[in-house]
């Protein structure tokens, strides 16, 4: 593989036209290796996530059949004119066949027909609708449980994935330049009765964490993101003891750190990132232990991203960074992962933390967050989102982690 630096080309924040197109005739061919494997002549594709990345297709409705010389799309007449426009712009070698939900059975029955075993996706098919298609239109067809056929070639991105990641990154980091303000003096101080959709009251708008969240993820919107990756994080003060605090009408008062975690959405794929910000002129009142708790969780992130590169186990990124928070003293703190695959989910693998048996590898994006979280006074988390190369890793989030 080429090295991963060259390939990284963010384009247009509105305009995936500029970007490098994704090679999704080639994740077919991987994947029919990979049934081969199974001695699956046939693979029925019902997660929506997975459908996309073989397809480019983005409805809420539809399943792929691939079969040995061809894949068909079965959805719909709510996408009878969007799934041919989907599949042309990716690039898909991909049939659509467009037939109400009642009809789908016999399409689906025809597709398989000769076919002896048909792969179904073990993590995303229920006993129940198993049972069913047993019952009416598999009958006669054994149905064989596979697992992470997709999201193992998933993990490992091509070049139009990582120049929409980037981008992703880019608006993210953007959005929050574009807000930041609000936390300076003169839109927060130490009272507000505001609790309106924009956070607004004397404190000016954003100077609640769900006012700011709103900001946050208004300009992402406006910067080109089709949605936020997540439902954003924003937990001021002692809430920040709360790994996945929900943004709330508490006022962000001066002195507060602000643990801010987010992303945005581009064309399918996303970005995640974590910052802390002192409200204000800075800590102010603060207690000083919070201002170590930063400095602690800086130098663990640090070590993460240090640590990460190809042929590393992700468990030994875990491990660099839980290293630092227990020499501190603070072990009992950090109670979640270090990190996780990042793609066309927020959550995905590798993964990153102490029992992971992942390996990473070039091409794969993951997170590096530690976190420190102690209750009553508050928190601290940083976090990247990063590209594994041959040499390291390359940061695509790229907001100063001082606060």
């Amino acid at each position: 593989m080429t090295e991963v630096n060259a390939r990284i080309t963010p384009g247009p924040a509105a305009a995936t036209g500029h970007l490098p197109a994704m090679d999704v005739p080639g994740r077919l061919r991987r994947l029919r290796t990979a049934m081969s494997e199974q001695g699956c002549e046939a693979l029925l594709i019902s997660n929506l996530v997975n459908v996309r990345y073989l397809s480019g297709f983005s409805g809420s409705a539809g399943v792929l059949v691939v079969r040995a010389d061809d894949v068909v799309l079965v959805t719909d007449g709510r996408y009878g004119t969007q799934a041919p426009a989907e599949l042309e712009a990716a690039g898909a070698p991909v049939e659509v066949e467009v037939t109400p939900a009642s009809g789908q059975g016999e399409v689906l029955a025809r597709l398989v027909g000769g076919a002896h075993r048909l792969g179904l996706e073990a993590e995303h098919i229920s006993w129940g609708r198993q049972r069913q298609f047993a019952r009416t239109w598999a009958g006669g067809v054994e149905l064989v449980a596979t697992e992470g056929l997709v999201e193992g070639l998933r993990q490992r991105k091509d070049a139009g994935e990582l120049a929409r990641i980037a981008t992703a990154a880019r608006i993210a980091d953007q959005a929050l330049e574009s807000v930041r303000g609000l936390l300076d003096t003169k839109s927060t101080g130490t009272k507000s009765t505001g609790t309106g959709s924009s956070g607004s009251g004397s404190t000016g708008s954003g100077s609640t964490e769900a006012g700011l969240a709103l900001a946050l993820d208004t300009e992402m919107r406006r910067l080109g993101a089709s949605a936020p990756a997540f439902e954003t994080i924003v937990a001021a003060g002692p809430n920040g003891a709360e790994p996945h605090h929900h943004p709330s009408s508490r006022p962000i008062e001066r002195g507060d750190l602000v643990v801010v975690d987010f992303g945005a959405r581009f064309d399918g794929y996303c970005s995640d990132m974590t910052r802390c910000l002192w409200a204000g002129d800075g800590p102010g009142r603060a207690p000083a232990r919070l201002a170590t708790v930063l400095s602690v969780v800086l130098a663990a992130q640090e070590a993460g991203v240090g640590a990460v590169g190809d042929g590393v186990p992700a468990a030994d990124v875990d491990r660099a960074c839980r290293r630092v928070v227990e020499e501190a003293g603070m072990g009992e703190y950090f109670v979640h992962s270090t990190g996780h695959g990042v793609g066309l989910d927020i959550h995905e693998a590798p993964w990153a933390r102490a029992a992971s048996g992942d390996i990473l590898c070039s091409g794969q994006v993951v997170t590096v967050e530690p976190g420190v979280y102690i209750p009553g006074l508050g928190g601290a988390r940083i976090e990247d989102t990063v590209v594994v190369t041959g040499s390291g890793c390359e940061v695509l989030t790229l907001t100063p982690k001082q606060a």
